[in-house]
């Protein structure tokens, strides 16, 4: 299955949670999509079920592929830190989620897409990649011919710059310096990784 591009609400209201951001029709609608939508009677989910949506709600919220998700949940498990935390910083330390933290891009699609077409630059050299894991004391900048882009210019007019304490943004020279993996408490988004571990322990 290809990376999904259809409606962000139905998925936001799927999971009751807004997991791509401030939603209006998230606020409006926020009960389960579907035809008999707030009135439809739902069995209680098993064990197995919520476990289930809490790893496709991490994969729509970072828009991971299953293949890749599971690769970086095997990598996490031969760590010797707990598995969901290591899960969760390797996820937060991929180049399109720190793209998106420095509040290049507006999303982190847009932000997936922005160093997919090279506009991306990491200690200077342009990265491509946007799974690259980047290592603490690197420099993620935006190539200067692509500094004019509408979509890099608005997203750098916005305040979203300096809001993580592992990430910094020097407002100078437009860049952002990746300081050290995330703490759990440092990373905002509500999943419970323990649940995932539990899945992919079965």
């Amino acid at each position: 299955m290809a990376r999904y591009i259809g409606p962000k609400t139905k998925i936001a209201r799927k999971f009751g949670d807004p997991i791509y951001g401030p939603d209006k029709y998230f606020e409006r609608k926020n009960f389960p999509p579907g035809q008999h939508g707030i009135n439809k009677k739902r069995r209680k989910q098993s064990e197995y079920g919520i476990q289930l949506q809490e790893k496709q709600k991490a994969k729509y919220t970072y828009g991971i592929l299953e293949k890749q998700f599971s690769n970086m949940f095997k990598k996490a498990q031969r760590s010797k830190s707990i598995t969901g935390e290591v899960l969760l910083q390797l996820l937060e330390s991929r180049l399109d989620n720190v793209v998106y933290r420095l509040g290049i891009a507006p999303t982190r699609a847009a932000a997936r897409q922005l160093v997919g077409h090279k506009h991306i630059t990491i200690d200077g050299s342009i990265v491509n990649i946007p799974s690259y894991t980047l290592k603490p004391g690197q420099v993620i900048g935006v190539r200067e011919k692509s500094k004019s882009l509408e979509v890099v210019t608005d997203a750098l007019s916005g305040e979203n710059h300096s809001k993580y304490p592992w990430i910094e943004w020097n407002s100078d020279n437009k860049s952002g310096k990746y300081l050290n993996v995330p703490e759990r408490s440092e990373i905002p988004e509500n999943i419970k990784e323990q649940l995932i571990v539990e899945l992919y322990s079965k």
